[in-house]
C-alpha cells in the first residue's frame, strides 16, 4: 500500500497538470499558438538546463559501475531496435517516429532519482543509469524523429547531413555534453549558478504538461489509440518482463535493480511530445502515449515493485 501510495503521488499530480491544459484550453485562456510558443520555449531553455543540472552536479567517479553501465546502455539500445522493428508493423507509417520514441524514452531522469532516494535515501545508482541512458534517449530521438518525420521522401546523403546537423546542434543534446563535460571537469557550481540553473530547469515538467495539455486533441488521440495502447504495452510491461529477469541473472541487486526498473517501465517522458512537435511531428501518438503511462505507471512500477520485493531482491 505503502509502494501504491508513492507511486500514485508521483504520477497522478503529473496527469493532473495535463488536465490543467486542457482546461485552460477549453475556458479560452490558452490557445493553439501560444502553447506552441511554449514548447519551442520548453524546447529551447527549460528541458536543456534540466538536463544539464542532472548531470553537472554528480560525480560519477564515486559511484562507477562499468559493468551496470553497459547492461543499461545495452538494454537502452535493444529497446530502441525493438521498437523500431515493431514499428515496422503500423499502418500508418507518419506516426513510425513517434511510436518508436514513446515506445523506449522514460521518465528517468526525474522519476529514478525520486524513487531511489524515497526507497533507500540516497540517489544510489540512478546517477549511473541516466548517463547510460539519458544521451542515448535524446540522441536517438532525434535521429528516429528526423528520419521517420512525416513527408520524407526517403535517406539520402542530405537526411544525413541533415540529421547529423539537428543532432550537433539539439538544445537537448547541447544540455547533456554541457553537463557531462563539467562533470568531467570537476568544475564547482557556485550557489547563485546552481539556483539559476535548478529554478530554470524546475519549469521543464510543468509548463511542458500543461503546454500539452492545451495541444491535446482527443478526436486524433482516439484515432490513434490503437498505437498508443501498443506503444503504453511496451513501455510498461515489455521491456520489463524481458530485461528485468535478465537483470537479476547479472547479478544486480537492490538501488541498481531499482534504477534499471525505472529505466524500463516509467512513464514515457513528455520531452517526447516536445521534440516531436519541435521536429515536424503532429505529436498526438506522444501525447497520447504520455498521459496513458502516466496513468496506469502508477500501478505497473508497483506491480513490478511488489513482485522483486517478493523474491527478496529489493
Amino acid at each position: 500500500m505503502e509502494s501504491l501510495i508513492f507511486s500514485l503521488n508521483a504520477t497522478v499530480p503529473v496527469f493532473l497538470m495535463v488536465v490543467v491544459g486542457m482546461l485552460l484550453k477549453k475556458v479560452g485562456w490558452m490557445d493553439e499558438g501560444f502553447a506552441q510558443k511554449m514548447n519551442q520555449f520548453m524546447f529551447r531553455v527549460p528541458l536543456p538546463v534540466l538536463v544539464f543540472s542532472d548531470l553537472a552536479t554528480v560525480d560519477f567517479t564515486e559511484v562507477w559501475d562499468l559493468r551496470f553501465v553497459a547492461f543499461c546502455f545495452g538494454a537502452t539500445v535493444l529497446s530502441i531496435a525493438a521498437a523500431a522493428g515493431i514499428s515496422c508493423m503500423l499502418k500508418d507509417g507518419g506516426i513510425q517516429g513517434e511510436f518508436i520514441q514513446a515506445s523506449y524514452r522514460s521518465s528517468a531522469a526525474l522519476l529514478g532519482i525520486a524513487l531511489i532516494e524515497n526507497i533507500y535515501g540516497n540517489a544510489g545508482m540512478a546517477p549511473l543509469m541516466i548517463l547510460a541512458s539519458v544521451p542515448l534517449y535524446n540522441v536517438m530521438a532525434v535521429v528516429v524523429l528526423s528520419f521517420f518525420r512525416p513527408g520524407q521522401p526517403g535517406i539520402d546523403r542530405a537526411t544525413l547531413r541533415r540529421t547529423l546537423r539537428e543532432i550537433a546542434t539539439n538544445p537537448i543534446i547541447v544540455g547533456i555534453a554541457a553537463g557531462l563535460l563539467w562533470s568531467l571537469l570537476r568544475l564547482p557550481m557556485p550557489y547563485i549558478l546552481g539556483k539559476t540553473v535548478k529554478s530554470i530547469g524546475s519549469m521543464a515538467t510543468p509548463v511542458g504538461l500543461i503546454a500539452m495539455g492545451a495541444t491535446f486533441d482527443l478526436k486524433k488521440a482516439l484515432g490513434k489509440r490503437g498505437p498508443a495502447l501498443l506503444a503504453s504495452a511496451i513501455k510498461l510491461v515489455g521491456f520489463c518482463a524481458v530485461f528485468l529477469p535478465a537483470a537479476v541473472a547479472c547479478g544486480f541487486r537492490r538501488e541498481k535493480l531499482i534504477a534499471i526498473l525505472i529505466m524500463l517501465g516509467s512513464a514515457t517522458t513528455v520531452s517526447s511530445y516536445v521534440m516531436a512537435r519541435n521536429m515536424g511531428h503532429e505529436g498526438v501518438l506522444s501525447s497520447s502515449v504520455v498521459m496513458l503511462t502516466t496513468m496506469l505507471s502508477a500501478f505497473t512500477i508497483t506491480t513490478w515493485l511488489y513482485l522483486l520485493r517478493s523474491f527478496g531482491l529489493v
